[in-house]
C-alpha cells in the first residue's frame, strides 16, 4: 500500500494512475460537497457512477461538472434517495436490484451533522436514523449486487470520538439530547457497520472500511454557528500533540481524497474492517479529543455485532444471517 498520499492529497492526485473504465460505483449524497467531488473524480477516471440524492433537481444542477468531466467511458446517472425515510430507501434499493447491474464500489457519503433534535419519518433520532440506519438498510438490501473484489466505504468522522453508540437509548428517549453527542453516536455507528459488514462478506471477496474525510467547509456544517465553529477549532487545537501544526480546513478535493483512496487505491486487506484518515489506515487511540486516530470502541467486533442486531430490530429486517 502506497505511503505517498496524505492530508493534503487531492482526489485527482490519488487517482492519477488509476483507470476505472468499466467500474460501476454508487455514491450517496451527490447534491453538494464531497459527494459531488467524489462522483466527479471517479467519472473523470472512467467509472460509471450512480449518484443518489434526496433532491434530484438540486443534484442535477450540482453535478453538471461531473458529466462535463466524465472520460474514458465515465458517466453519471441519478437516483432518488431520502435516507431519512425507509420507504424511500427500500424503493431505491428495489430499483437498483431490478436493474440487475452489479457494483464494484459503494461509497456511503451522505449524512447530516449536529442538527437540532428531530426524528426521521420512521421515528428515529435524525442523525442516527439518517447517517446509520438509512445506509444500513440500503447497503444490506443491495449487497447481492456487490461483485467479488468490490468494496464498501462508509464516511465516518473524527466526530465519532464524541460518543460511542448507545444501544439502550439510540433515540435519546431517556438521555438529554446534545447535537454533537448524537452526531458522534451516528459516526461511531458508521465505523461499526463497516467492521461487521466486512466480517460478514470478506469470505466472498467483498471488503468494507470507514473513512474520516477531514474538516471541510461544506453544507454539512449548515447547522453550526460561527461561534460553535470557533469553539470547535479551539478544542481541536487544544487536543493536538505538542508541536503539531494548528488546525486548517481541507479543500473539497482534499476532503474526498480519502474516500477514493480507500475505494480504489488502498490494499483491500489493509483497510478491511478498519478506519482511515488522510489517505492511510488510522492508529487506534483512546486519547481524548478530536484528533488522534480511531477510538477502540469504534472497531470492537462484539460491539459491531451488537449494533447490527439492534439495527435489524429497529428497522424490522434481518440481513446476511451468519
Amino acid at each position: 500500500m502506497s505511503n505517498v498520499f496524505g492530508a493534503t492529497s487531492t482526489t485527482d492526485e490519488v487517482l492519477q494512475s488509476t483507470n476505472l473504465t468499466g467500474k460501476r460505483v454508487l455514491v450517496t449524497g451527490v447534491s453538494a460537497g464531497i459527494g459531488v467531488e467524489t462522483a466527479r473524480a471517479l467519472a473523470a477516471h472512467g467509472a460509471q457512477v450512480v449518484g443518489a440524492a434526496r433532491d434530484l433537481s438540486k443534484a442535477q444542477a450540482a453535478t453538471e461538472q461531473v458529466r462535463a468531466q466524465a472520460a474514458g467511458g465515465g458517466s453519471l446517472d441519478l437516483v432518488q434517495l431520502n435516507l431519512a425515510s425507509l420507504e424511500s430507501v427500500r424503493r431505491c434499493a428495489d430499483g437498483l436490484l431490478a436493474a440487475k447491474e452489479r457494483f464494484d464500489l459503494i461509497i456511503a457519503n451522505a449524512g447530516v451533522m449536529a442538527c437540532p433534535k428531530g426524528k426521521t419519518i420512521d421515528g428515529f433520532e435524525t442523525q442516527f436514523g439518517t447517517n446509520h440506519l438509512g445506509h444500513f438498510v440500503l447497503v444490506n438490501r443491495i449487497a447481492s449486487l456487490l461483485k467479488a473484489g468490490s468494496r464498501l466505504v462508509n464516511l465516518s468522522s473524527a466526530g465519532h470520538r464524541y460518543a460511542d453508540v448507545n444501544l439502550e437509548d439510540p433515540n435519546f428517549e431517556h438521555t438529554p439530547y446534545e447535537e454533537f453527542i448524537a452526531y458522534g453516536r451516528s459516526k461511531t455507528a458508521n465505523v461499526l457497520f463497516a467492521v461487521e459488514f466486512d466480517r460478514r462478506h470478506k469470505a466472498r471477496g467483498v471488503r468494507a472500511t470507514a473513512v474520516h474525510p477531514g474538516a471541510i467547509r461544506t453544507e454539512l456544517s449548515r447547522h453550526l454557528t460561527p461561534e460553535v465553529l470557533e469553539k470547535l477549532i479551539k478544542e481541536i487545537n487544544a487536543s493536538q500533540p505538542k508541536g503539531a501544526a494548528p488546525f486548517t480546513y481541507k479543500s473539497i478535493p482534499q476532503g474526498a481524497a480519502t474516500s477514493v483512496w480507500a475505494a480504489c487505491v488502498a490494499n483491500a486487506e489493509a483497510i478491511g474492517g478498519r478506519y482511515c484518515e488522510d489517505c492511510h489506515v488510522a492508529e487506534v487511540s483512546s486519547t481524548p479529543g478530536l484528533r488522534g486516530g480511531v477510538q477502540p470502541y469504534a472497531l470492537d467486533p462484539q460491539h459491531a455485532q451488537a449494533l447490527w442486531q439492534k439495527s435489524e430490530e429497529m428497522v424490522g429486517e434481518r440481513f446476511n444471517q451468519n
